[in-house]
């Protein structure tokens, strides 16, 4: 035979396009429009629905970017349509969408004259069934229409105007489309279904394979028996010849996928938070829909933060998802508030995100989500698995390590360990997807990727559109109802994700395990874009803690009222920026403003609760007290009491020496050269010097910051290749700041003007440097820099619950990969017996690079500090404008000095005035174990719970004393509930205590 398969594919092609695809929809009768422009942000429902609506046009233009047009359609179905059994009467609403990326442009909400929503529309999701409307024969309703601007650009990244309301113009961003009643063709639609998966799978099969040519033949045998001129009438035909080549079953040995619909919708990006809510109604009222036609279909929804604007903003919808979660089709996952970042929240925040997030699908639901559900964040902590753990969950699922630039995670199924040990069941879907549509490429994909064949045999499916919402549609139901059993396919069941981890378990009990974190190779600048957002969230973080420590201390020493609503609404905002495009600054200027407001407004109201706290145990008076938050002593007040500060009296000493200054408080000594670079550093203590021979401290360095691409989220390694080291000062001076001295430093990074102020406070062991800059810059990275004396082959980066360590060396393409990593409040370098610690108020990006000197042979270790970035999409103007970024140096520092220096940094000291101090509500014997929170208990009792860790990676042990009444004590999970773990025995007025290196421990005080 002669190779026609070609031919017969192009045929295939055409014949699709041009005779099935209009005959699904055979006969269509235009409708009547009105439209009211809401002439500013979105009104409720009702409040539209009470406009005068005006004569519409079809094919007009319409929609400046981020406004919102409302249209009614009215209008009768012709006589006999939809009297078929096989046809049926929907609308069709063409918003002048484009063909591709639905959720990244104008999209609609349908919605009935009673108020209540019906379901979405976008662009592969048009139609409206005509039972829905609940009207008969006559066409009545309203549609939404946000026009959302497509800031994807086609993912050239260039700058944009449209992400800020104040640039993106006036101009109409889309012209309506066809907007008609139209009669479904179910045959016709069911034999589009049936030529989508047959081709989709032949495309995937080799040429070699017989299967690929018999399912050729099948489609060409098709193709003869149907009737162009009459394709209504030849389609039953046309499935028949299909029907045997598409119940040919699957191998025996076939890959088994368990699809979950999904909609992985960014609760911030591209879209501001107002629009999120927005995005959410529309997907899940199309979910719903779907469920009431497909009793077996299951949806996955992740974030507790979107469904509680769906209970705040769309009730009626609500209880609809209420009733469905109830049958096993609606099913919470993830057990978190938001799908966070994982790698920049304290490990408060992160333990928050699962208290608030499981307690919401619990109270609301009934539901326990046992699986973290993190597809899309920008890697993964090694803290996780404990957290995960201790909030009751016991799976961990996550998709984003696919976009890996260089190394391969070598599996998709694995134990993950975290920094104390801890064990989580993880599952990396191998469709590299959390957005997939059940196409034959994707199940070929996830079939040929998975990387564990021959000990596991199934993975999960999360199909639907997501990014920007959509989710699940009636194409892909039938996509995966065709391939539940299908030759040359993996075998598809629908199903939700707990399914698929309970068989994964059983399917795979010796499972590979990987140590640490997951950190991916890739969205590097994530740790650093959007400077404000990130000091908001630091910021915000240790006030939280404050507050809740201040008042727990006021209720139980003075009885005072405990303002757990207040506190919790604070949590929760505090929560919802951290999502993974908040955050980490990947977001559009609108965002960031948001967020920006969010935070100032988070430390108004929580400086407002410290300071009635405050005056209700200290009293009134005119004495100065220290308000010591921090879990160590400070200035003579022990760690979480209240009492007056003993300081230093003797000043520091300072003084002119070489054209520079010295600073010396007896504790440490910094010289500072006439540029205002340190060039030594010592500690008393040992003598020896931090710096190395002939390099610097407090280097500025401005970097050329071109990305690839994914301006705002990647910093690309050969940014080192283009670097100014900012070596020349405009001015250098000294100044006296009472007892502490300052050396202050002018100097110029590109167009924009620094001032450092390079502060020792007596009695300090760190050196203080607060860089104020005015950011001028378009695509620069500056960075803050001190070359180590010190020969250390690994860094430690604090992280949530303890620190990490990470090679110095690049030995393998693991490490070399790992040349921007993120720490929290401190990062460590250290050789045996000798160390030094960086500690920062609001920065998580750093870099730590190794040299071994000629001179003397000596190896210098480069700690730098990433301070700001200025890319230019999706936010054109990020992060220009004043900051102040704050970092100290600790010569002569441990572990244990590191952990302290980072509550310093981030804990400023709180002088307020009454008439008598207060002691700690809890003591601890051993410093290794740090208390992170103290707060009432959630159940209202008045319980207090105390959340501590082990910070030093060592087996410790300790007691943790209350210093109040209690009639009991127990240990808990992060939701507070009685949980067994070993090492800890309770006494009368405390507990003993022996924890694994970085064990995270709730205990609950009863009182």
């Amino acid at each position: 035979m002669h190779d026609d398969r070609r031919l017969t594919e192009v045929r295939l092609d055409r014949f699709l396009r041009e005779r099935i695809l209009p005959a699904v929809y055979p006969r269509t009768a235009p409708l009547t429009l009105s439209g009211w422009d809401a002439p500013g942000e979105p009104v409720p429902v009702l409040e539209a629905l009470r406009q005068e609506f005006g004569p519409q046009e079809q094919g007009a233009p319409w929609g400046r970017p981020w406004s919102t047009k409302w249209l009614r359609l009215q209008g009768d179905v012709p006589d006999s349509w939809g009297s078929r059994e096989d046809t049926a009467v929907e609308i069709l609403v063409d918003l002048g969408f484009s063909a591709d990326l639905p959720g990244f442009q104008c999209e609609g909400t349908a919605w009935r004259p009673d108020g209540t929503v019906i379901k979405a529309l976008s662009p592969r999701n048009q139609y409206i069934p005509l039972k829905l409307l609940g009207s008969g024969m006559s066409v009545d309703f309203f549609v939404e229409a946000a026009a959302n601007p497509d800031l994807s650009q086609g993912w050239t990244f260039a700058a944009t105007p449209y992400g800020d309301k104040a640039t993106a113009g006036a101009e109409a961003q889309y012209r309506l489309g066809s907007i008609v009643i139209a009669e479904l063709n179910r045959a016709v639609w069911e034999l589009q279904q049936d030529i989508g998966t047959l081709r989709g799978l032949m495309h995937e099969l080799p040429m070699e394979l017989p299967r690929r040519h018999e399912i050729l033949r099948a489609l060409e045998r098709m193709l003869d028996l149907m009737d162009p001129d009459d394709v209504p009438g030849t389609a039953a035909a046309g499935r028949a010849a299909l029907a045997e080549v598409l119940a040919r079953p699957a191998y025996a040995s076939a890959h088994q996928l368990v699809a979950t619909g999904h909609a992985h919708i960014d609760s911030a990006w591209l879209w501001p938070v107002r629009e999120t809510i927005r995005k959410c109604a529309r997907t899940f009222s199309n979910v719903v829909a779907l469920m009431d036609e497909d009793p077996g279909f299951v949806f996955s929804c992740s974030s507790a933060q979107q469904l509680a604007w769906i209970k705040e903003y769309y009730p009626e919808l609500f209880g609809r998802i209420r009733e469905k979660v109830h049958t096993g089709q609606f099913v919470p996952v993830g057990g978190m508030w938001v799908e966070s970042d994982s790698n920049m929240p304290g490990g408060e925040a992160m333990a928050r995100q699962f208290l608030e997030g499981k307690s919401f699908f619990l109270a609301e639901f009934g539901v326990e989500c046992r699986e973290a559900w993190l597809p899309d964040t920008f890697g993964y902590s090694a803290a996780l698995p404990q957290i995960v753990k201790a909030a009751g969950s016991r799976w961990f699922l996550t998709q984003k390590i696919s976009w890996n630039q260089v190394n391969r995670m070598p599996h998709h199924t694995f134990n993950w360990e975290g920094i104390d040990g801890t064990r989580l069941f993880t599952h990396f879907p191998p469709v590299d997807s959390y957005n997939s549509e059940i196409s034959g490429r994707d199940l070929a994909h996830a079939e040929r990727n998975f990387r564990d064949h021959g000990r596991g045999s199934m993975s999960l499916l999360p199909f639907g559109y997501g990014d920007g919402g959509g989710g699940p549609t009636r194409e892909m139901l039938a996509a995966a109802r065709r391939t539940a059993d299908l030759e040359g396919s993996p075998r598809v069941r629908l199903g939700a994700a707990s399914e698929f981890f309970a068989s994964a378990e059983e399917d795979y009990p010796d499972l590979p395990v990987w140590v640490g974190e997951m950190y991916l190779e890739l969205h590097r600048g994530t740790y650093t874009s959007q400077a404000n957002t990130k000091r908001g969230n630091r910021r915000s973080e240790h006030l939280l803690r404050e507050a809740e420590l201040w008042c727990s201390t006021a209720a139980v020493r003075v009885g005072a009222r405990y303002p757990a609503a207040e506190l919790k609404r604070l949590w929760r905002l505090v929560l919802l920026q951290q999502f993974h495009d908040i955050l980490p600054g990947s977001s559009i200027a609108w965002v960031h403003q948001d967020a920006e407001r969010n935070y100032a407004a988070v430390g108004r109201q929580l400086e407002e609760i410290i300071a009635a706290a405050a005056a209700a145990v200290l009293g009134e008076g005119e004495q100065e007290f220290l308000l010591n938050a921090a879990p160590h002593a400070r200035d003579g007040v022990p760690a979480l009491a209240a009492a007056e500060a003993i300081r230093p009296s003797a000043p520091v000493q300072a003084g002119a020496a070489g054209g520079g200054y010295v600073l010396d408080n007896g504790i440490i000594r910094a010289v500072i050269n006439a540029d205002g670079l340190l060039v030594s550093l010592r500690d008393h203590g040992s003598g020896r010097e931090a710096i190395a021979p002939g390099e610097f401290g407090n280097l500025l360095e401005l970097h050329r910051d071109t990305p690839n691409e994914w301006d705002a989220w990647d910093i690309d390694a050969f940014y080192r290749r283009n670097v100014t080291a900012l070596t020349e000062a405009r001015s250098v001076a000294l100044e006296r700041c009472g007892a502490a001295a300052a050396v202050v430093v002018e100097r110029l990074a590109g167009a924009s003007a620094v001032t450092q102020r390079i502060v020792l406070e007596p009695g300090a062991p760190s050196l203080l440097i607060a860089t104020a800059v005015d950011w001028q810059e378009r695509e620069k990275l500056l960075k803050l820099g001190f070359a180590f004396d010190v020969r250390a082959d690994r860094s430690a980066s604090e992280t949530q619950f303890g620190h990490v360590f990470r090679p110095t060396h690049v030995n393998t393409s693991w490490e070399a990969a790992k040349f921007e990593v993120c720490a929290h409040r401190w990062i460590h370098v250290a050789e045996p017996g000798y160390g030094v610690a960086v500690s920062n108020a609001a920065s998580y990006g750093h870099d730590v690079t190794r040299n071994v000197r000629v001179a003397d042979g000596g190896t210098t270790t480069t700690v730098r500090v990433s301070l700001l970035r200025a890319p230019k999409f999706p936010d054109p103007n990020a992060d220009r404008g004043p900051h102040e970024l704050t970092v100290t140096v600790r010569p002569g520092a441990s572990i244990a000095d590191a952990v302290e220096e980072g509550y310093r940094t981030n804990l400023a000291p709180r002088v307020v005035k009454g008439s008598r101090g207060v002691e700690p509500l809890f003591t601890v014997s051993n410093p290794a174990l740090v208390i992170e929170a103290v707060k009432l208990a959630e159940d209202g009792t008045g319980d207090v719970i105390v959340r501590l860790y082990e910070s030093l990676g060592e087996r410790s042990s300790g007691v943790v004393s209350a210093n109040f009444g209690t009639s009991g004590i127990r240990t808990a999970d992060l939701l507070e509930r009685p949980a067994e773990t070993p090492g800890v025995s309770a006494r009368d007025s405390g507990a003993e205590l022996t924890l694994r290196p970085f064990q995270l421990l709730t205990l609950r005080f009863m009182r």
